[in-house]
């Protein structure tokens, strides 16, 4: 979050604030507690930016915000479209660095997965922003920017984003005041107003700072892809401080605490964590865990060293969880073609930007392109 110390001569930007920090920097000018919400209205609900429409505010009020707030959101440099209607965002985060966020439709929603840093310190063998290391981590505006800046291009096609996860770009637990500062912005009724269960927080198992998701009373998404300890520290590094035992214990008193399940995410990899023992392995780890599994089938990106398994394997290890119990999903692979797949984002560094999967089940290389301000909808 920002400093809200007075006199400050740049003006901080709108979208850190929640809309207690706002009545306090509001405060520390002698102004109304009311007029946060008043702002925070007309920013969230109608759109306006501009101080000078904000027709309930003073003229003298507006005239003063003018030279204390700003509406700068992180532009949108490009723009790609999936055969399958995945939509990927490349946003300028300044001093030449990007970030991706996701569109993934389906039949009952439309989820917005948002980053929460450049790059990622957890070294996740299987990831590609795991292959760049972290070069900073977002401020609350930048994590809000990307709903907001997205939000107003699906309005022009009648759209609505329904849900949203933090399973971009970086580790969300290793840069909580900001991305707990964007939940209280996205949760408010006096902001975006999307309900706590319509927001997820994944991890790699930052264990000291689970507890915020708790708190905060939105879902956890743990990103497990081991059934042991050494498959799990071979793939995740984090595993060697944070061991299962730990992680899992954890997830438990996560439950306890809010009464809902975890999604366990468990990435496939040929050889490595496909295989059917692999899978009741899996299912013994969890059983005492109330949780439901989401099965990824690996998705590719250039120097990741793991392949992708068959189809045939990978529905055989998801029959196989069903037939022991388990509660689990099958992952549908979306946005695969434009590196927009769970584990293919990154800033555009070594990568091309569409990738030829005309053997792929889910049809040839179509995907669109846009250019900032052609959105293509």
């Amino acid at each position: 979050m920002q400093n809200l110390e007075p006199g400050m001569p740049q003006p901080l930007n709108f979208y850190s604030f929640t809309l207690e920090g706002l009545e306090k920097f509001l405060k520390q000018y002698g102004k109304e507690k009311f007029r946060a919400q008043q702002i925070f209205k007309w920013v969230y609900e109608q759109r306006v930016t501009d101080f000078d429409q904000m027709l309930n505010l003073s003229k003298d009020l507006r005239a003063e915000l003018k030279n204390l707030i700003t509406f700068n959101l992180p532009p949108i440099v490009k723009h790609l479209v999936s055969v399958d209607g995945t939509q990927k965002f490349l946003f300028d985060v300044r001093d030449g660095n990007s970030i991706e966020a996701v569109v993934i439709p389906s039949d009952d929603r439309l989820t917005l997965c948002v980053s929460s840093e450049i790059g990622c310190n957890m070294a996740c063998q299987f990831c590609f922003t795991g292959k760049q290391k972290l070069k900073r981590r977002l401020d609350t505006y930048e994590i809000v920017g990307q709903f907001m800046q997205v939000q107003d291009i699906l309005n022009k096609s009648g759209l609505k984003l329904s849900n949203i996860v933090f399973m971009g770009m970086g580790e969300p637990l290793d840069n909580c005041e900001a991305v707990f500062g964007a939940i209280d912005v996205i949760h408010s009724p006096w902001g975006v107003n999307l309900s706590r269960k319509k927001i997820t927080v994944s991890t790699s198992g930052l264990i000291p700072e689970m507890w915020r998701v708790a708190d905060a009373k939105v879902r956890l998404a743990v990103s497990l892809n081991g059934y042991n300890d050494e498959v799990r520290s071979l793939v995740m590094p984090i595993n060697k401080k944070y061991p299962l035992a730990d992680l899992l214990e954890e997830c438990k008193s996560y439950y306890r605490a809010t009464g809902d399940k975890i999604t366990m995410e468990y990435v496939l990899l040929k050889g490595v964590t496909d295989q059917l023992d692999h899978a009741k392995q899996l299912v013994k780890l969890l059983r005492d865990v109330p949780c439901k599994i989401n099965l990824i089938p690996f998705n590719e990106h250039p120097g990741s060293g793991f392949e992708r398994p068959s189809d045939e394997t990978v529905q055989a290890f998801h029959t196989e969880c069903m037939r022991l119990g388990a509660q689990v999903l099958l992952r549908r692979t979306m946005g695969r073609d434009i590196y927009a797949a769970c584990g293919q984002l990154t800033t555009k560094v070594n990568r091309p930007e569409t990738m030829d999967i005309s053997n792929s089940k889910i049809g040839g290389n179509n995907a669109r392109s846009f250019s900032s301000g052609q959105p293509g909808l």
